[in-house]
């Protein structure tokens, strides 16, 4: 894990949602851990405008639910708050853990692997390995304002690649979907897809 200080990285709160910093501020003031995550933090490091904003938390769907009245819980196989500010959704997930058989939450795998249902809430850490591709795991601490990078997610980005995080064979398995995603990520920023 690598953090980048202020200093160290171009990404401003003048560049990020209104709403998304307020979802963040109010998470944090209630005592829980939130982070920007993913494809906005990964579009604002490159300089381009992001097309929504991702919130992973340690709250969990129904403690969110609780903070914001404006708040919607979806899905079954993975449960989020949608949090709506008139046309704009902040989507809040909280932190997942990997699937285990001695599981307190509400997991559950195929025999070939595919992710059936992912409701195993765990820690920051275990949610950065569970992300799909490095320059996608990469957190925005509204706290001190550093990116946070798991996975040298920011190396990957300067060298214009996206890898997947992990085995490639056991991530695709788990879901098929992460293959159509990095070819649309290659595409949409001209990066190479790892060998």
């Amino acid at each position: 894990m690598r953090i980048l200080p202020r200093d160290e990285h171009i990404i401003s709160r003048a560049n990020i949602s209104e709403n998304a910093l307020k979802v963040l501020y109010r998470l944090t003031q209630a005592g829980h851990e939130a982070y920007l995550v993913g494809g906005g933090v990964r579009d604002l490091l490159l300089g381009q405008v992001p097309k929504d904003f991702d919130v992973a938390t340690s709250a969990t769907p129904d403690e969110v639910n609780d903070l914001f009245r404006n708040c919607r819980l979806i899905g079954r196989r993975f449960r989020l708050a949608h949090i709506r500010f008139g046309r704009e959704i902040i989507e809040v997930a909280t932190f997942r853990a990997q699937h285990d058989s001695d599981d307190e939450g509400d997991g559950d795998q195929s025999e070939s692997g595919m992710i059936l249902r992912d409701n195993v809430y765990g820690t920051r850490d275990q949610d950065a390995v569970r992300r799909d591709f490095t320059v996608n795991c990469l957190y925005y601490d509204v706290r001190d304002f550093s990116v946070i990078d798991f996975a040298s997610g920011v190396d990957d980005l300067n060298a214009r690649l996206i890898r997947v995080m992990g085995d490639p064979v056991t991530r695709y398995r788990e879901d098929p979907v992460r293959i159509l995603r990095a070819a649309r990520f290659a595409a949409k920023l001209d990066f190479d897809v790892e060998d």
